[in-house]
């Protein structure tokens, strides 16, 4: 068996913020890769603007370093499960990979799940215990959590001997050793544990090709981008190839343009060979799993599994009062056209009309889906979007629901209280561990339903101390009743007008106001959140009468609580069943879907 040795495919993983992106960035520095006179961004590889602002990975990326004559092929990939469709293509791309765990932090629900999916797909590990310049650092013990993870999710012999490095990436450093002092300023022993480690690809470049799809772009100039790995054969600008359809039927197009990857470019190539990461363009549509194989000789890869969504919203045209105001985009033939292009790259997602003026947009989580929402926004579009909702499933015969595995790290003093809020919302405790310094971590199996909308009442109760993660586990029997959701009612706005100072005042000890003076309301939108847990309807627009007697003690000036406002995910988790919230470029205001009040009332009889 002939193997290529100048070449390495892997991909980097790990928990949100342990550290890969910033590895990725030193490993591209201190290759032999970049020019002198190129200079890196911080995190180069999360290249787009909400990337940049939250610090996270959305997409994978993939660049490729050049180390002593070997060309390493790099795939950053998300750490977020809602990213988890992206995780589990690149997986089929790669000969090994990366886990990057933090050395403070150890193993994490998002570390398990990148982690499972290596396993199963027989991949090489290699371990980077990252941020080793922490001063509350325990590397001994990370590794022992890590074996345990790979002994619990069934790794075999081979994968359970890992080599293991310590690094601190924010500094450039590493070592082979977990002794800080000994960190010297190089990626060397990373490379070299790479291209020892990781296996070579096999060179079978003789038999016919075989090239299969992991990722899409899109770009305007030449159309749907194909990226992936060449698993056999070799392919060619102008060759002339078959594209096996996931449903089975055969496309035959012609290769325009092949590009190969170096440092943060996609270059221009004549041609590639088994074990390259690649892009293809030339064929309108092709879609990830799909296979290229020459013309005479048609043999399909195995279709790639890609999780199922898990929740599903609404997205319909904004018809409130200031519909049209603030956005460029704002019809229905818009808005579907953008969701149409957003499922063009994105393989998690499921687009469903529902109505002339109304989509049901499914995805893998609230992150998934917000971050989308965002992207809209951003572009110019107006929408309203409803709260969102699990997925149900019959699963043989029983009715199913999704559940999640939640991981909380809290101080002590608050343990109680977080127990508590979880039973209420059906969850089951798996696991309580003392991580020392009065930090407890709890492990519980919840139904996302009950999860929906807890990350702002979690933060309030741990006072801001407690860092919560879930990920998606499983469908399990349904839980019956209702769970979760809001215990307050909302203030709502009865009149039309301009929120003034003197009418907050007297709605304040009613509940959270969320408007500042000045903002433009309208009748059925949401002001704030009520103390009870029915709504309230507010009047907020009242302006002081003035009149010609002065008192004696003049009057006080008047001082206001600061309003609560929502961020997009506040918003989203905030909604109930009747509500909406409205998204433009400039706003985020939340509303009864029923705006006039006796009409609201009717309805609620109705529905009673």
């Amino acid at each position: 068996m002939k193997l290529r040795n100048d070449i390495r495919n892997v991909a980097i993983i790990a928990h949100v913020d342990h550290g890969k992106t910033t590895l990725v960035d030193e490993l591209l520095k201190q290759s032999d890769t970049l020019d002198s006179h190129t200079r890196l961004e911080e995190r180069a590889m999360d290249s787009n603007a909400l990337e940049k602002e939250r610090g996270i990975t959305i997409l994978a990326k993939n660049t490729a370093v050049e180390y002593q004559g070997t060309k390493i092929n790099i795939m950053d990939t998300p750490g977020h499960a809602d990213f988890g469709g992206e995780v589990e293509r690149i997986m089929k791309m790669v000969d090994g990979v990366v886990l990057v765990v933090d050395a403070y932090e150890g193993t994490m629900p998002q570390t398990r799940f990148v982690l499972k999916k290596a396993l199963e797909q027989h991949l090489t590990p290699i371990v980077v215990v990252n941020k080793i310049d922490k001063d509350s650092a325990r590397p001994a013990e990370v590794v022992d959590e890590v074996l345990e993870l790979f002994i619990e999710l069934g790794a075999d012999e081979d994968q359970l001997e890992f080599p293991v490095i310590y690094a601190s990436a924010v500094n450039g450093t590493s070592s082979l050793s977990d002794d800080p002092s000994k960190q010297e300023h190089t990626m060397a022993p990373v490379f070299d544990t790479i291209i020892e480690h990781i296996p070579a690809p096999v060179d079978n470049s003789d038999e016919p090709l075989q090239f299969q799809v992991s990722l899409l772009d899109y770009n305007d100039y030449v159309g749907r981008i194909g990226i992936g790995r060449v698993f056999r054969g070799k392919i060619a600008v102008g060759d002339q190839v078959s594209l096996i359809k996931l449903d089975g039927t055969i496309k035959n197009f012609r290769v325009t343009k092949l590009f190969g990857f170096f440092g943060l470019k996609r270059l221009e190539i004549t041609e590639a060979k088994a074990g390259d990461l690649i892009a293809v363009s030339g064929m309108e549509d092709i879609f990830v799993g799909e296979t290229v194989t020459p013309v005479e000789h048609q043999d399909a890869l195995p279709i790639l599994h890609i999780d199922e969504p898990t929740l599903q919203m609404t997205f319909l045209v904004n018809n409130s009062p200031f519909a049209g105001r603030e956005g460029k985009w704002v019809t229905a033939r818009k808005i579907e056209e953008r969701l149409m292009s957003q499922l063009q790259t994105d393989v998690s997602l499921r687009v469903e009309s529902i109505a002339p003026d109304a989509w049901t947009v499914s995805g893998r989580g609230e992150l998934h889906l917000s971050i989308l929402i965002e992207n809209m926004r951003r572009e110019g579009y107006e929408l309203q979007v409803s709260r969102p909702e699990v997925i149900e499933r019959m699963v043989d015969g029983v009715k199913c629901e999704p559940f999640e595995r939640v991981q909380i790290d809290t101080p002590e003093e608050y343990m109680g209280s977080v127990i508590e809020a979880l039973g209420q919302r059906k969850a089951e405790m798996q696991d309580m561990i003392h991580v020392g310094n009065g930090q407890i971590r709890l492990v519980f199996l919840a139904p996302a339903r009950g999860l929906i909308g807890f990350t702002t009442e979690f933060l309030s109760m741990t006072r801001g101390y407690g860092i919560m993660n879930h990920t998606f586990d499983q469908y399990l029997p349904m839980i019956q009743g209702v769970i979760g959701g809001r215990h307050h009612g909302a203030l709502v706005s009865m009149e039309n007008g301009k929120a003034t100072t003197y009418s907050i005042m007297s709605v304040e000890e009613r509940g959270t106001v969320f408007v500042e003076p000045g903002t433009e309301v309208y009748e059925g939108m949401i002001v704030g959140e009520s103390s009870r847990d029915k709504d309230l309807a507010v009047n907020i627009v009242k302006a002081k009468q003035m009149t010609n007697v002065r008192s004696a003690n003049k009057d006080q000036t008047s001082v206001i609580k600061r309003p609560r406002i929502l961020t997009l995910e506040e918003s989203l988790e905030f909604l109930n069943d009747d509500e909406y919230c409205e998204v433009t470029p400039e706003s985020i205001r939340l509303r009864k879907q029923i705006l006039n009040k006796s009409e609201r009332e009717k309805a609620a009889k109705k529905k009673k």
